[in-house]
C-alpha cells in the first residue's frame, strides 16, 4: 500500500514540481516523513525548522509586526513562513505550520492543540485551521498528517 509521502512523491514528479517545508510545532516531523522516501531527493530540496519568533523573522522573513499583532501561532504566520519559504528555499511548493502542540502554551483565545498550515504556490499563499485534543506527541503525528493530506489533496488537483 502506498503512503501518502509516496503519493506526494509520485504526484511531485508527475507534475515537475519542487518542495519545501517550513516547520515549528511539527519539529521537522513532516521533513522526516518524506525524507523517509526513496527517490525523494529529486523533488523535496530541504525543510526549515523555524521554532523560535527570531529564527521565524531571520530566517524565514516573517515580519515582526505580524507576529506581535496576531501572535506565532495564526493563519497570518503560517502563510508568511510558507512564502518565506518558498522564497528562501527556492522551490515550486512549500508548506509550513504553526501550533501549540502542548502541554503548555495555549491562551484563553488559543487553546492547547491549535495549529496553522500554510501552503505557497505559484498561484499564492493559503491556510487552513485544525484543532487537535491530543497530547503532545499525538497532536504533532495529527498535525503531520494534516499538512502532508492538504499537500497532497493540493497536488492531486493541478494538471499533469
Amino acid at each position: 500500500m502506498d503512503s501518502i509521502e509516496n503519493n506526494i512523491l509520485d504526484l511531485l514528479i508527475s507534475r515537475g514540481l519542487t518542495l519545501g517545508v517550513v516547520e515549528s510545532a511539527t519539529g521537522g516531523l513532516i521533513s522526516h516523513r518524506l525524507t523517509n522516501v526513496p527517490g525523494i531527493s529529486g523533488i523535496y530540496k530541504g525543510g526549515i525548522t523555524a521554532y523560535a519568533n527570531e529564527t521565524k523573522m531571520n530566517a524565514l522573513g516573517v515580519a515582526a509586526t505580524t507576529l506581535e499583532r496576531f501572535g506565532a501561532v495564526s493563519s497570518e504566520v503560517a502563510e508568511e513562513m510558507a512564502a518565506g519559504g518558498r522564497q528562501a528555499l527556492k522551490v515550486d511548493i512549500c508548506l509550513s505550520d504553526t501550533g501549540i502542540a502542548g502541554p503548555g502554551g495555549a491562551t484563553p483565545t488559543k487553546p492547547l492543540g491549535l495549529f496553522y498550515f500554510g501552503l505557497a504556490h505559484s498561484g499564492g499563499v493559503a491556510s487552513r485551521k485544525h484543532l487537535f485534543t491530543g497530547c503532545r506527541e499525538e497532536n504533532k503525528i495529527a498535525a503531520a498528517d494534516i499538512g502532508l493530506g492538504w499537500l497532497r489533496d493540493y497536488l492531486m488537483g493541478l494538471p499533469q
